[in-house]
């Protein structure tokens, strides 16, 4: 794992301070390591009481918690600057998994009187893509027909749509809502805003490459032919994925130049230079263009966002606020959107599916640590009191828990 000195570090007797901090970091991260895989071990091998009274809750618990566990062993491996970022997901994959057995159970719950939607929900909602794949491939060979077919024809409504996107990997979904975000005679640009700006330069090129397979279309011709002006400028600056990756060094004449440039071709002047925005928000990276909405407000009497809604209006102002919000914390961004989609009596249910199904394998667990830490309510709670029925066991389910 470490052998306790760092690969360009010179001999002991020459490294003095800099040897020691090398040898105390090692040792900090072997300690950490032994930790995470001694609670593996116990998890793993010592029957936990709780089980044999709560079941398939208890079970479920322990599962994110391995998950957690897993998750931090991985980002151990992430070197400085990567644009991978750690997953903190409430779907992880289930431990004794049978998949012939979940097909079974679901080919008897499709064929019920009524439809048994609870066994349903039960089964895929707590199910990895990959394991649900696995139950698609068996129900197939039992049933004779595709899940998807069978689900299509079984479910309705929220829950139908919501189960329907569970059965598409992150990236396959993420394309498909983008491709009806476009599809028929109006756009619906506060989907296309969420889905091209909250994504990383990664994400947004697989993206690219599976929208490519699905639709035999170019995501970049899409957009074009859907939006107009600078807003479709933005979106496909952004789609051509050609953002700087973070660095370990900071050019802090850069961030300078930077932070005034975007005073300079807004708040400065009479009308906007969109232009200049557009480059240094599509192309710039992440950590750098924090810095430099830190330096922003030395030039500038509004911070970053207040000099947006002062200067830009509509789905380019939208756009822009997406990006700074993400940059700055994506998971809050996600947050916000769900607690904005459930605050009145009845909740936007498209925005709230397409979120819980986005990242319920990504990040939802720690959208969820966001959502009571700025609404000081937990999103557990408030899908139960905006939803109603399936569609809301469903999400309850997906949620993984309360806070």
């Amino acid at each position: 794992m470490c052998s306790g000195r760092c690969a360009k570090s010179p001999p002991l007797s020459h490294a003095g301070k800099q040897d020691s901090v090398c040898v105390s970091v090692c040792v900090c991260v072997s300690v950490c390591v032994c930790v995470c895989v001694c609670c593996w071990y116990y998890l793993t091998t010592t029957p936990c009481p709780v089980l044999y009274h709560n079941g398939a809750a208890a079970a479920s618990e322990v599962d994110s918690i391995m998950a957690l566990v897993s998750e931090f062993l991985g980002q151990l491996t992430l070197s400085y600057g990567s644009e991978v970022e750690p997953r903190f997901p409430t779907v992880v994959p289930v431990r004794d998994f049978d998949p012939g057995r979940d097909a079974a159970r679901i080919d008897v719950a499709i064929k019920t009187k009524g439809v048994d939607e609870q066994t349903v929900i039960d089964i895929l909602t707590r199910r990895s893509y990959e394991q649900r794949r696995e139950i698609a491939f068996e129900y197939e060979r039992i049933a004779k027909k595709e899940l998807v077919v069978a689900l299509k024809g079984a479910l309705s409504g929220s829950l139908e749509t919501l189960m329907l996107g569970l059965m598409k990997s992150t990236v396959q979904y993420d394309a498909s809502e983008l491709k009806a975000s476009m599809k028929g005679l109006g756009t619906d640009e506060e989907a296309l805003i969420e889905l091209v700006c909250s994504r990383n330069n990664e994400e947004l090129a697989e993206i690219k490459r599976v929208y490519k397979d699905m639709f035999k279309k170019d995501l970049e011709k899409d957009i074009a032919g859907d939006t107009s002006g600078d807003f479709a400028k933005l979106l496909l600056a952004l789609v051509q994925t050609k953002r700087d990756d973070p660095s370990n060094v900071v050019d802090y004449e850069k961030i300078d130049d930077d932070a005034r440039s975007l005073y300079e071709a807004g708040v400065k002047r009479k009308g906007t230079d969109v232009t200049t925005w557009i480059t240094i928000m599509s192309k710039r990276s992440v950590p750098h263009l924090q810095k430099v909405f830190e330096r922003y407000k030395s030039y500038s009497p509004y911070d970053m966002k207040e000099s947006i809604r002062k200067e830009v209006k509509g789905d380019l102002e939208k756009s822009f606020l997406t990006l700074v919000e993400c940059f700055e914390n994506r998971q809050l961004y996600f947050a916000n959107r769900l607690f904005e989609a459930m605050k009145t009596k009845s909740a936007k249910e498209k925005v709230v599916t397409r979120i819980m199904v986005s990242r319920c394998e990504v990040d939802l667990m720690r959208i969820r640590t966001e959502f009571k830490r700025q609404h000081k309510r937990s999103l557990y709670q408030t899908i139960a009191e905006h939803t109603k029925g399936d569609y809301q066991k469903a999400l309850l389910s997906l949620c993984g828990g309360d806070d």
